[in-house]
């Protein structure tokens, strides 16, 4: 078995639409079609092109092809919507434009600052504000099927609030939405990827490629670190150099006969410049190695 595996301007150290900190999309695209992919995420919106016209002609001269676009915002405390209806009538307009773009995935907003962990909302919700998050999730998932046949994709994400095992089954069990799965985003919030995917084949479309060191994510606990610090201090890292089993994760997706997309998606912020193209190449080249990804 080999799935096809692309990439995503995450694993160049892109979190933000524009800071000093992070490489020219021009170059981050460059280093995409040179380690060795063919598929890739958009990323944060606004980073890449947004102009139909202009990414599709950036993406076709270096043989890429855009299988997903990304939301990630606040979708318990929040009660008009409008805003997020806004932003998906940008990010569908573009991706109409790309018949390979099949997914869009939700991300939760985070309840802690990325770079001081300090909570900016509450971590455990009662009843009625998960209610309202379910709500809210099954609006924007209706809101995308009466304008597309894209589909919406959860992503568990850690320091969200759906990022735990309980909490991505009490999802599943509430809405009919399936998952973005993030192999080291599970790890770290204490879950076994391994054993999720087996449980859960059916409801897991799109998959984030990554390792997770559990030493390190031991010391965050610890140390009380924000999830920038952790990230920094490498708990997010390539297949082979942490903790989940990708071989055994390779025998797993053959046995449920898994036939979605991935992407390695390696959270490193701030990344140094000639950091991620060699962690990229190496990956890409692992999985291939592994029997994962495709040749």
């Amino acid at each position: 078995m080999s799935i096809r595996v692309g990439t995503a301007p995450d694993s160049w150290g892109i979190w933000f639409p524009n800071d000093p900190k992070q490489i020219l999309w021009q170059k981050c695209l460059d280093e995409m079609k040179e380690a060795g992919y063919k598929t890739l995420e958009l990323g944060p919106w606004g980073y890449l092109p947004t102009d139909p016209i202009t990414l599709k002609e950036e993406l076709s001269k270096r043989g890429l092809e855009l299988i997903a676009t990304t939301l990630m915002t606040d979708i318990v405390f929040i009660n008009n919507l409008q805003p997020i209806y806004d932003t998906l009538d940008e990010i569908l307009s573009l991706q109409h434009h790309f018949s390979s773009a099949k997914y869009l995935v939700l991300i939760d907003g985070m309840y802690t600052d990325l770079f001081t962990g300090n909570l900016i909302a509450k971590k455990e919700l009662n009843n009625d504000e998960w209610n309202q998050m379910i709500d809210n999730i099954k609006k924007i998932v209706d809101y995308v099927k009466a304008r597309s046949d894209i589909q919406v994709v959860f992503h568990p994400h850690a320091e969200t609030h759906i990022e735990t095992e309980e909490e991505i089954e009490r999802l599943l069990r509430d809405v009919d939405i399936d998952l973005c799965f993030d192999t080291g985003h599970h790890m770290y919030s204490g879950g076994d990827p391994i054993t999720f995917i087996q449980k859960h084949k059916n409801r897991i479309k799109y998959l984030h490629l990554k390792d997770c060191n559990k030493s390190i994510q031991e010391k965050t606990k610890e140390n009380k670190w924000a999830f920038a610090q952790s990230v920094q201090s490498g708990v997010m890292c390539d297949p082979e150099s942490g903790d989940i089993d990708f071989v055994q994760l390779t025998k797993i997706l053959e046995s449920i006969g898994y036939k979605g997309e991935a992407v390695v998606e390696q959270d490193m912020y701030p990344a140094p410049t000639d950091t991620p193209f060699k962690i990229a190449k190496q990956t890409l080249n692992y999985l291939k190695k592994i029997g994962l990804a495709e040749e």
